[in-house]
């Protein structure tokens, strides 16, 4: 058995790499590929990386492969692909009874367990302002990468389309997002998923515990020690339904969405995925760097919840995999409870990013010619409306539609992203969880309480 695996690779990578070559001719037209020759590698590969799966018996290459594997079967078989989003859904819905009790009691342990509030305050503004400069680099990023691909430059517009989906919902003002910030019901604020009114409500209960009498003050943090760990070990039964969940989000979006639709905004698409990466490599990568985050541990702990957030579309589902991943990597709970959730509505990094290209390829789908100071003013202002997300359905599209309405933009090439946005939902999501896991551990080594040895340690389960 020994030496199967050990020229296992030297069968697996061959059979991987002579079904991409296939691919690539029969898309590109180079040579015509019998379909069920086509067939038999894309089964025979899936096949291979399932085995490899079970060989690795790793959570995040079972994840990996179930990515791939749904892809597949959306593509092979869109009818009944179309039909499995319910079991993503119950991952979703799993994931979110987690959220409230998990925030909860990491925050009132954090805050009230050590009974430091100056702590707090300052790793509140070090945190704001680490978000405002990196926001601020990513909304220049993707106008750089619009302004230089010029996807939208010859696009035809449908002529009708229906915007109602997406004009029936009202961007918030910053009024109406600073008034979202504190809870009216903190039952109501768990049952809609708000999280950054869950972390208010948190805060002030943890501050006022850490106020009271010791022997009051004692039982109520030993409580929430307890709710936490109960709540990381529930999160662990959780992620184990996490390739289920992936398989059937990936195989929905091929199924529903189709290629035919990606190949028409494929330079849209292209663009953004190429800006996402500069993003990582030119700013998240030197950010690392400057902090001494040991990179390779940091990659590996990443890893599995930046996979599941790519592949359901959904920063929540992935935040409590976060905080459990930057917890083993060294960063103390207090702070990962305090800055991730708080990053969920100020550390958008990939949407912004999004924000500021999608906005500019819509004035180019239009033909509209935006000088370079006006797309200036549009990335101050996304700088204000895209700290909104977060408290709004469908948050980008809304954000996007709002900005192209103020600037006397149409809104009609927004109504063709929406025929792609899942795909390029994936990408902006995951930044977004990568670039919150990394501000944790920024935050730490500002306060000096990362543990370098533990980092250095991380491996995956």
């Amino acid at each position: 058995m020994n030496k199967f695996w050990k020229i296992f690779p030297w069968i697996l990578s061959p059979v991987i790499t002579i079904t991409v070559i296939l691919l690539f001719l029969r898309a590109n037209s180079i040579v015509e590929i019998p379909s069920y020759l086509l067939l038999i590698f894309r089964l025979l590969s899936v096949g291979l990386l399932i085995i490899f799966a079970f060989r690795k018996r790793s959570l995040t290459t079972w994840i990996i492969v179930s990515m791939i594997g749904g892809a597949e079967f959306g593509y092979d078989v869109p009818a009944v692909a179309q039909k499995l989003q319910f079991l993503s859904d119950i991952f979703l819905r799993l994931i979110k009874t987690i959220i409230a009790p998990l925030l909860f009691s990491t925050l009132v342990v954090g805050i009230a367990g050590h009974s430091n509030i100056r702590q707090i305050g300052r790793m509140g503004w070090k945190s704001l302002l680490y978000f405002e400069v990196i926001s601020t680099i990513a909304l220049f990023i993707g106008l750089l990468a619009i302004n230089v691909s010029k996807a939208g430059v010859g696009i035809v517009l449908p002529p009708s389309p229906d915007t109602s989906a997406i004009t029936t919902i009202k961007a918030q003002s910053t009024r109406d997002f600073i008034l979202h910030i504190f809870p009216e019901n903190i039952a109501k604020a768990v049952f809609e998923g708000q999280i950054l009114q869950i972390v208010v409500f948190s805060l002030i209960f943890g501050i006022a515990t850490a106020m009271i009498r010791e022997k009051y003050r004692i039982p109520v943090v030993r409580f929430n020690e307890i709710l936490a760990e109960i709540m990381f070990r529930f999160t662990k039964i959780v992620m184990y339904y996490a390739p289920v969940a992936v398989f059937a989000a990936i195989s929905y979006t091929v199924g529903h969405v189709g290629l035919d639709v990606l190949l028409n905004l494929l330079k849209l698409l292209l663009t953004l995925y190429v800006a996402l990466i500069a993003f990582l490599l030119f700013v998240l990568l030197p950010v690392a760097i400057i902090f001494r985050i040991p990179v390779k541990q940091f990659i590996r702990a990443v890893s599995e919840p930046a996979t599941i957030a790519f592949a359901t579309s959904n920063s929540e589902s992935a935040l409590p995999s976060a905080m459990e991943s930057m917890e083993k990597f060294g960063i103390p709970r207090k702070i990962v409870a305090f800055v991730i959730p708080t990053g969920y509505s100020f550390n958008l990094d990939g949407t912004t990013l999004y924000l500021s290209l999608a906005t500019i390829f819509v004035a180019q789908a239009a033909g509209v010619n935006l000088p370079f100071d006006r797309q200036l003013i549009i990335c101050f202002t996304l700088m204000l409306t895209s700290k909104g997300v977060a408290g709004v359905s469908r948050a980008a599209l809304v954000i996007l539609m709002g900005t192209a309405v103020s600037f006397g933009l149409p809104v009609e090439p927004v109504v063709m992203i929406l025929g792609i946005d899942v795909l390029m939902d994936m990408a902006r999501t995951s930044i977004n969880v990568i670039g919150n896991c990394l501000a944790t551990a920024v935050i730490a080594r500002s306060e000096k309480e990362f543990d370098v040895q533990a980092a250095r340690n991380f491996k995956t389960e």
